[in-house]
C-alpha cells in the first residue's frame, strides 16, 4: 500500500497516508455526527455535532498510527528494518522489510500492536469516566467512550488468529517454534486467514439479505480484503521458498542490448521496434563501456518528435544514480523490495562496475514459474528461513 502524502518520520519511522484513508474518516464522521453523537445527547447544533465527530475521526487514525508505530519500534529492537507505515481505508499497515529472525521475535512484534490499541482503550476509559465525574459535556463524553470502545474492539479484532492480523502472526509464530518450518507456519496462518475472511463475507450477505441494509458491507468488505492479503501472503511464502539465496546471476538477463550515449533519439528510434532495440528501456553505456543511465520508451515520447533528430540519449536518460543497482552475487530476495518501488522496475548488474545483466520483475516471475523441482539448487528447503520480502503487519 503506497502513501500518497507524506507526514514525516515519527519516532525514526516514515509514516504516511494513502488517499483512501479520506473513506474512512467520512464513515467515522457520519455515522458520529448523524447517527451517534445525536440519539445519545439531542439538543446540540449540528455544527457541534459535526465537529466533533470529525475530531474523534481524526483522533481514531492516532490510535491507528499509534497501533503501527509500536509495531515498528518492536521490530527495529528486534533487528528488523522498517521501510515506513501507510494508513489507508482499512486502519494502517506497518512495512517491515525482512522477516523477523525467530519465532520470539515474530511473537514480540505481533503482540505489541493489539496490545497499544487495549492500553490506550483503558486509557481513554479512564478518561471518560474522569470527564463524567467532573461533570463535562455528556458529548465529549461520549466521543472519548467511543474511541476507548473501538480501540478495545481493534485490539480484539487484531488477536483473532488470522493472517494477515496480528493474530495470524502470532499463530505463525507458534507454528513456526512448534514445527521449525517458517514456510509450513505461514501456509497455516494464512489459511486461517482465508477461512475468517470467507466467514465475514457470506455473514455480511446475509445481513443484507435480511434487510439489515448496508451494515452488511462492512464485514463483507473486510472479510474480502483478508482473503485477499492472506493469498498474497501464503504467495510471498512460497516465493520466499523457492528464491531464498538465490543470487541475482541466476536470475537476470545477461549481457543486455545497450545504446550509446551520444545516440540521438531519431537514431535509436530507427532502429525498432523489429531490430536489435525491440525493449522498452535499454541501459545507456558511454564511449569507454561504462554505464551512465537507462533510456525508455516512455522518456522518449515525452519528447516532441521535432526535437529527436537533435537531442542525444544523454539528455533525457535516468542517470545512473536514479537507477537501482546490484552486483551479481546478491540475493534476489534482498534487491525484491527495491524494484517492487522504483519507477523502472528493473535494476542494472553491475560487476566491478562493468555492466552484465539486468534483472526485471518479469525476470522473477519466469523464475516463479518454473516447476519447483527444476529450481535451482539450494533454493528451496535450506534457506527458506532467510529473510528479504517485505511484509506488512496490521
Amino acid at each position: 500500500m503506497n502513501e500518497t502524502l507524506s507526514l514525516g518520520r515519527i519516532a525514526g519511522v516514515r509514516v504516511g497516508l494513502h488517499w483512501s484513508v479520506l473513506v474512512i474518516v467520512a464513515l467515522v464522521t457520519v455515522t458520529l455526527a448523524r447517527g451517534r453523537f445525536p440519539e445519545a445527547h439531542p439538543g446540540h447544533s449540528a455544527l457541534v455535532y459535526w465537529a466533533l465527530a470529525l475530531l474523534t475521526a481524526v483522533v481514531f487514525l492516532g490510535s491507528l498510527l499509534a497501533h503501527e508505530l509500536a509495531h515498528a519500534v518492536v521490530a527495529r529492537r528486534n533487528g528488523v528494518q522498517v521501510d515506513g507505515i501507510t494508513l489507508w481505508m482499512l486502519g494502517g499497515a506497518a512495512r517491515l522489510h525482512d522477516e523477523a529472525p525467530t519465532p520470539a521475535a515474530e511473537l514480540h512484534i505481533a503482540a505489541v500492536g493489539p496490545l497499544t490499541s487495549l492500553v490506550a482503550g483503558g486509557v481513554l476509559t479512564g478518561l471518560a469516566a474522569g470527564l463524567d465525574a467532573l461533570h463535562a459535556s455528556g458529548l465529549v463524553v461520549e466521543a472519548v467512550a467511543w474511541l476507548a470502545a473501538i480501540n478495545v474492539v481493534l485490539a480484539v479484532f487484531n488477536t483473532l488468529p488470522a493472517a494477515p492480523l496480528d493474530g495470524g502472526r502470532l499463530l505463525r509464530a507458534y507454528l513456526w517454534h512448534r514445527t521449525g518450518d517458517r514456510l509450513r507456519a505461514t501456509r497455516g496462518a494464512s489459511a486461517a486467514g482465508r477461512a475468517l475472511g470467507w466467514l465475514m463475507v457470506v455473514t455480511g450477505f446475509v445481513a443484507l439479505l435480511h434487510g439489515r441494509g448496508l451494515s452488511g458491507l462492512w464485514p463483507a468488505l473486510l472479510g474480502w480484503f483478508l482473503i485477499a492479503a492472506a493469498t498474497a501472503e501464503a504467495r510471498q511464502a512460497e516465493m520466499r521458498g523457492l528464491l531464498g539465496g538465490v543470487p541475482v546471476s541466476l536470475v537476470m538477463t545477461p549481457d543486455p542490448v545497450t545504446v550509446p550515449d551520444t545516440a540521438t533519439l531519431a537514431d535509436f528510434l530507427a532502429e525498432g521496434p523489429f531490430g536489435r532495440y525491440r525493449h522498452t528501456a535499454f541501459p545507456v553505456l558511454t564511449a569507454d563501456g561504462s554505464v551512465t543511465g537507462v533510456i525508455t520508451l516512455r522518456r522518449i515520447d515525452a519528447t516532441p518528435a521535432q526535437d529527436r533528430a537533435a537531442t542525444a540519449v544523454h539528455e533525457v536518460m535516468s542517470p545512473l544514480g536514479d537507477i537501482v543497482t546490484a552486483a551479481p552475487e546478491d540475493p534476489v530476495l534482498g534487491l525484491l523490495p527495491e524494484l517492487q518501488v522504483s519507477p523502472l522496475r528493473r535494476a542494472l548488474v553491475l560487476d566491478g562496475g562493468r555492466l552484465v545483466g539486468i534483472l526485471t520483475l518479469a525476470d522473477i516471475t519466469r523464475a516463479l514459474a518454473w516447476p519447483a523441482a527444476s529450481t535451482a539448487p539450494g533454493s528451496a528447503g535450506k534457506h527458506r528461513d532467510r529473510p528479504g520480502q517485505p511484509k506488512e503487519t496490521s
